[in-house]
């Protein structure tokens, strides 16, 4: 089902969701299961799964000499939306990104999830490659995040890379897309990132997940402000608890948001991460709740893996 109806059937009431990390290579899809069973008394109506771009990795030749290497450390985004799937009846939306793959290889992937039935597919550009100061696009790839919705769009209608197919089984698939309460990073202003995004849902885009943020009000000012540029689909907020102090430092440097002054404050006063963990579920209970009480469509948890907190967080709430 689409994330869209799942809103629809809701009727009003605010859903559960969540965000997973692909297992590095090598490791056993087990250890996801078990961050995931325990959310599952939660009833999320899906569940996200991100997807990982390539990174060079270098590998001594001797004599000084050093083999500059293409690699993937999470991949098999869309295999493990299957087994998800499988294992627990619930919908998965997979990450696409314009980075790290050509438009060929994006169709594949589309093609792949139609085959599974996918219903849900939320598109990225996705991030500069770790020795980029900017993103650049991959040769052959989409650009922008609204080039990536159009090339789903036109699958949806049966407009295939390099011909039309006429079918009565063409995908139909509801397309998520980032919205940014405190603006991304690359975007002169608020109102240019606010134009960006009307773009990506007039080219097809059917709901909004929101990078973290700390402070409602940041949200509330940007749902109002998206309505007024036009933007009519659902926004839906996403929230990640503060786990370790380091937290303070890296999440404004990496996602270029602020934090409020009585969170950091309360971190501040922590003697170790265990109570800065228990510090970030409870601030993130207090934004849950009144995101909850304003009838927030969804109320979507980065886990990064982990569901410790997040299930403390859920057990409040829903």
């Amino acid at each position: 089902m689409k994330v869209t109806d799942h809103i629809k059937k809701a009727n009003g009431k605010t859903l559960f969701s969540f965000e997973i990390i692909p297992p590095q290579k090598g490791r056993n899809i087990q250890e996801l299961y078990n961050n995931i069973d325990p959310l599952m008394e939660f009833n999320p109506p899906f569940i996200d799964v991100t997807t990982s771009r390539e990174q060079y990795i270098y590998i001594d030749k001797g004599d000084g000499l050093l083999d500059r290497k293409i690699t993937r450390m999470r991949p098999g985004t869309v295999g493990i939306c299957a087994a998800i799937k499988h294992k627990y009846n619930v919908d998965t939306v997979p990450h696409v990104l314009c980075g790290g793959f050509t438009k060929e290889e994006t169709e594949y992937l589309l093609v792949d999830c139609h085959y599974l039935g996918i219903d849900n597919v939320m598109a990225l550009r996705g991030d500069a490659m770790s020795h980029q100061k900017y993103f650049e696009p991959s040769k052959g790839g989409n650009h922008y995040a609204t080039d990536l919705v159009t090339q789903i769009q036109n699958l949806n209608c049966g407009k295939y890379l390099h011909e039309v197919i006429e079918s009565d089984h063409k995908s139909d698939f509801c397309i998520g897309v980032a919205g940014y309460p405190e603006k991304h990073m690359e975007a002169p202003s608020l109102q240019a990132d606010l134009r960006r995004l009307k773009e990506k849902v007039d080219a097809g885009a059917d709901y909004v997940v929101t990078q973290m943020f700390f402070d409602n009000k940041k949200y509330f000012d940007f749902v109002d402000q998206a309505k007024k540029a036009g933007i009519n689909v659902p926004i839906i907020p996403g929230i990640k608890p503060l786990a370790v102090k380091r937290h303070l430092q890296v999440l404004p440097q990496v996602f270029k948001i602020d934090l409020p002054e009585d969170l950091i404050d309360e971190v501040e006063k922590c003697k170790d991460n265990k109570q800065v963990r228990q510090v970030g579920v409870e601030w993130a209970i207090k934004q849950s709740e009144e995101l909850k009480k304003a009838g927030v469509p969804v109320l979507h948890y980065y886990s990064m893996g982990k569901s410790d907190n997040i299930k403390a967080i859920a057990s409040q709430l829903f």
